[in-house]
């Protein structure tokens, strides 16, 4: 999947995106008041990216270098099916406000599709206004009732 414009390229993340993924998290971080969780590190891209554990479209700008991104993984639903999952999805805010997230989600929802996904998931913060109205563009349904359960393996 390649698209090309005079503005960005759209294209699959390669293990030497790394660098330039991980700062784009970093740049989401910041934005959620968090920068001190990123504990990945570029190799955990460049690895996770070569083993297939997780893909990535990215947009990146001839003069900017990667505006964007979407990172998933499938998953199996054992009440829905076969399910691609966003782990993040992220615009540079300098390069927001240029349809950059269109291309992105849009790209993202057609190609869950084409591999035979029945739904989308993903997680957006319940404060984070301008995420969820850019969702609110498409079909999606906030679920309440659920809360997020984790165990850190380092905190034990």
């Amino acid at each position: 999947m390649m698209i090309q414009s005079s503005q960005v390229n759209l294209r699959f993340a390669t293990p030497d995106d790394a660098e330039a993924l991980l700062a784009l998290v970093r740049e989401l971080a910041e934005y959620e008041k968090a920068p001190q969780e990123v504990k990945t590190l570029p190799k955990d891209y460049r690895n996770g990216l070569a083993s297939g554990l997780f893909r990535a479209l990215v947009l990146d700008s001839p003069t900017e270098g990667i505006v964007g991104m979407a990172l998933f993984f499938p998953y199996f639903s054992t009440w829905g099916g076969k399910t691609m999952y966003l782990e993040d999805f992220i615009v540079r805010e300098s390069q927001r406000g240029k349809g950059y997230g269109k291309i992105l989600f849009e790209a993202f929802m057609d190609l869950a599709k084409s591999e035979g996904a029945v739904k989308l998931k993903w997680q957006v913060l319940d404060w984070n206004e301008p995420a969820k109205n850019f969702y609110r563009k498409y079909p999606t349904r906030f679920i309440s009732g659920w809360e997020n359960g984790v165990i850190n393996f380092e905190e034990i």
